[in-house]
């Protein structure tokens, strides 16, 4: 069976999670536009600096929370990595983008967020409101079983 459109993009997501850096959450994200791929992501340390994997988690206690800083999140680093040309397009994320990156969906005038999965954050009930209030489309939709 042929997958949507929006399935397809995000089962690429799952694809690009399993480069992540920080294993404490796999996470990807796609940045497409026109059915054309502008940018992969994935969660891991800033270019040059020391990944998780290699030199343990950077942890730090957020609102009760332990939360890795070492690490970039994928969507920042799809954003960061498709620029201007994200203006229109639609991301696809493995997660629930967190507050921040929804901030920077919002501001690279991302239109349509497809995410795999609720993922609880420190205001993820923000991201909701932000969202909508921008007018950006927000829509889950569970990842495609793997083929055999």
């Amino acid at each position: 069976m042929r997958p949507s459109i929006d399935e397809y993009f995000l089962k690429i997501a799952y694809d690009v999670a399993t480069r992540a850096t920080c294993d404490r959450k796999l996470v990807g994200a796609v940045v497409v536009k026109d059915k054309r791929i502008l940018s992969t992501g994935y969660n891991g340390a800033p270019k040059g600096m020391p990944h998780c994997d290699d030199s343990g988690h950077q942890l730090k206690n957020i609102n009760g929370r332990d939360s890795c800083v070492r690490s970039l999140h994928a969507e920042s680093n799809a954003l960061d990595f498709a620029g201007q040309q994200a203006d229109g397009a639609t991301i696809y994320c493995t997660a629930l983008p967190c507050y921040e990156c929804s901030k920077r969906i919002v501001n690279a005038g991302i239109k349509k967020v497809v995410y795999g999965e609720y993922y609880q954050s420190q205001n993820s009930e923000e991201v909701f409101g932000l969202l909508k209030q921008a007018n950006v489309e927000l829509c889950l939709l569970a990842p495609l079983p793997s083929n055999p």
